[in-house]
């Protein structure tokens, strides 16, 4: 397939880049910062982003869902990276969703993404347990009890884990941590006895959580997939996120980048603009090929998924790795050519190297991706 648009991708990339910058311009993510928002985004807003689609666009209709594919979640994710949009888009739809998607049965699925789809139910994948992204270095233990099983452990990092009504945790019913054999996902309601959420605010401003387990007991129905098989469900929706969260970095990344081209002609200098002086025509000519390059590699890994090509994985890393990079040299140089005013916090070009930084090592960062790809090609 040609790495572009099709008219009704690029009619819902308007529609979709209207909406953020009419309900929520970088401006909205400050204020909700100023105010020490309980919940960290807007639940108006999101009602009004279900009521577009928006949180069932990769769902199927049957569930209440639109049908679409991650190319068009791509396409949103991008736009509302660009505005650096809090919601619970990703760690819903993304994540947990998605893993509720392919390991879910079909109760669990039309019950629980139908409430998704409906900007009813919030949900968050509980998986990481140190702090870097170590998808089976899982130490949360899944005993047998009375019919069910009893969870123990703790996790970190968990995206909007303090808000989540329902959450799908990655516990190890077998093996040890760091082996992919093992591990199990567990649908737990968020309020259960022996669920202790405390949250975190990150350095975007952003939502995440540290949740303590201490012995939640749940049935055996609320597994997902099947027992010390949940690395099918789980890494298939690691590359899908891996790519969505590409998606939005380079959202990220290309507003950033055209802030700073247009702050690079209206700032001037010895009675000229600064984006005559060769030095930063050079570095600006750099990091539009690097947003260009990033393009090109997020649209073929989000092909991928919606054709279920075999090396989505690599791709998916190969995204991710890229992005990160981009996103790092970007953030950098948008601060460096915006001067003293970038470190103020008037200025909003500090947000987006807030938002980059941050992630840059959601699922992690480019040196992981690096090794997982030469891992998967048998180095």
């Amino acid at each position: 397939m040609a790495l572009v648009l099709t008219e009704e991708q690029e009619l819902l990339r308007e529609m979709a880049r209207e909406f953020v910058r009419e309900r929520s311009p970088v401006s909205a993510l400050r204020k909700l910062r100023d105010e020490r928002s309980a919940d960290g985004f807007s639940r108006e807003l999101w009602q009004e982003m279900a009521e577009l689609g928006w949180a069932g666009i990769v769902f199927p209709e049957d569930v209440g869902g639109v049908g679409m594919g991650h190319v068009e979640l791509g396409i949103v994710l991008e736009e509302t990276g660009r505005a650096l949009v809090a919601s619970p888009l990703f760690s819903t739809v993304v994540l947990a969703g998605a893993a509720v998607r392919i390991g879910g049965n079909e109760t669990q699925q039309k019950e629980i993404l139908g409430a998704v789809c409906a900007g009813e139910r919030i949900l968050a994948l509980a998986l990481q347990e140190g702090p870097h992204h170590a998808p089976y270095r899982i130490a949360t233990r899944a005993e047998p009890a009375a019919g069910g099983y009893r969870l123990t452990g703790r996790k970190t990092f968990v995206l909007d884990g303090h808000v989540a009504d329902q959450l799908v945790v990655v516990a190890r019913t077998s093996g040890e941590p760091g082996e992919r054999a093992g591990l199990t996902l567990f649908l737990v309601d968020a309020g259960a006895r022996g669920v202790s959420v405390t949250r975190t605010i990150l350095v975007d401003s952003r939502n995440a959580a540290v949740i303590e387990l201490d012995g939640v007991e749940v049935e055996r129905s609320a597994v997902l997939g099947g027992i010390a098989a949940g690395a099918e469900v789980l890494d298939p929706v690691l590359d899908r996120a891996s790519v969505a969260c590409s998606a939005e970095l380079l959202g990220t990344c290309a507003e950033a980048f055209e802030r700073t081209l247009q702050y690079l002609k209206d700032r001037s200098q010895y009675g000229v603009p600064i984006g005559s002086f060769q030095a930063l025509k050079h570095r600006a000519a750099r990091m539009f090929v690097e947003v260009e390059l990033s393009r090109s590699i997020v649209l073929d890994a989000l092909q991928a998924v919606d054709e279920g090509r075999p090396e989505l994985p690599q791709l998916a890393s190969v995204a991710k790795a890229r992005l990160s990079d981009t996103a790092f040299l970007v953030g950098n140089e948008a601060i460096q050519m915006h001067g003293g005013i970038a470190m103020t916090d008037e200025e909003e070009i500090g947000f987006f190297l807030k938002r980059a930084r941050v992630a840059q090592f959601t699922l992690g960062d480019a040196s992981f991706h690096r090794d997982r790809f030469a891992t998967l090609n048998g180095f």
